[in-house]
């Protein structure tokens, strides 16, 4: 298991995840915990990038429920279809939210967000689960950070 990560910054956003690609997948191999993966991961994601806010929210019963996440205090739970996640959840895809203010019934957790990454997590193909990155900065996530962020979520053992 890795202990620490090795991060770097003066690189193009695709060589970041490359790094911590491998990284990441060393971090939670073999560890059975999927809290303990979940917050390894967003742990990684949030020291590589330095996001506003990045975590997860899991399916418990009609509500995404918060799960590991590593920023500021979160919303604790979503209803299906409200906000980024809960329409992530609902669509079961991927969205990708330039400006928050924009997006019809946004949550706002923290008033510094602008924009926004939220990616499903399936099971048997079934949403369980979201991962949720949020920026400061408008217009930050593209079709780079879902292509990587997908690659990661691929290897959580859900």
């Amino acid at each position: 298991m890795a202990e620490d990560l090795v991060i770097i910054k003066s690189e193009s956003k695709e060589q970041q995840y490359q790094s911590l690609l491998p990284q990441i997948e060393a971090l939670i191999s073999g560890e059975e915990d999927l809290t303990a993966n979940l917050a390894n991961i967003a742990a990684a994601l949030k020291e590589q990038f330095g996001w506003l806010w990045i975590g997860f929210y899991l399916v418990k019963q009609d509500e995404l429920v918060l799960g590991p996440f590593q920023g500021p205090v979160a919303c604790t739970r979503i209803r299906k279809g409200k906000g980024v996640c809960g329409a992530a959840w609902l669509e079961a895809k991927t969205f990708i939210v330039d400006d928050v203010e924009e997006f019809p019934g946004h949550i706002a957790c923290s008033s510094a967000s602008r924009s926004e990454i939220v990616l499903p997590l399936f099971k048997d193909g079934e949403v369980v689960g979201v991962l949720d990155a949020d920026s400061a900065d408008l217009a930050h996530f593209d079709t780079t950070d879902d292509e990587y962020l997908s690659k990661i979520i691929a290897y959580i053992n859900l």
